[in-house]
């Protein structure tokens, strides 16, 4: 309980802002869309998933088969737990439970999509959430990703698909 290591050192003014710059066009947009459309394109936890890919985008759990992956497989099983049981603790504990599982054993760990089954049950949403926002916003921020983190030069993402 004592720990052993050392608090990583903070990141660099560019990593910084080039971390800042890709979550304010991310989130910008998909507000654009939530407020053109009337469709809720946005999501907590897409927020997080920002911080991933544009300030530790070498990091395994911010490459594209997590995000997509760990958000589908979370806002599936948050769909089919409010489905079968409504919103109660047991959906929302259940849910949350099981995505840990799956996102584990299917290698797509992504931090921000496990908070995806609270929201889903909480905010009483139907299957359509699974496509928007949920997928389409994990595939927005894996391609602003691409563009964003490649136009410098210290960079290569994704590490791996």
């Amino acid at each position: 309980m004592y720990g052993g290591g050392h608090a990583p050192s903070r990141t660099n003014f560019a990593d910084a802002a080039t971390g800042a710059v890709g979550g304010l066009i991310c989130i910008f947009l998909l507000l654009c869309l939530t407020n053109y459309t009337g469709a809720p394109w946005l999501m907590a936890s897409l927020g997080g998933s920002c911080v991933l890919v544009f300030v530790v985008w070498n990091a395994p759990l911010s490459q594209p088969r997590n995000i997509i992956g760990g958000h589908f497989i979370s806002a599936f099983i948050g769909l089919a737990m409010y489905s079968l049981f409504g919103t109660s603790t047991f959906s929302i504990s259940l849910g949350v439970a099981l995505t840990i599982f799956f996102m584990a054993f299917t290698g797509v760990i992504h931090p921000p999509a496990g908070a995806n089954p609270i929201i889903i049950i909480l905010g009483g949403y139907g299957w359509s959430y699974l496509v928007v926002p949920v997928l389409i916003g994990a595939v927005l921020i894996v391609v602003l990703g691409l563009l964003i983190n490649n136009l410098r030069g210290t960079r290569k993402y994704p590490v791996f698909w």
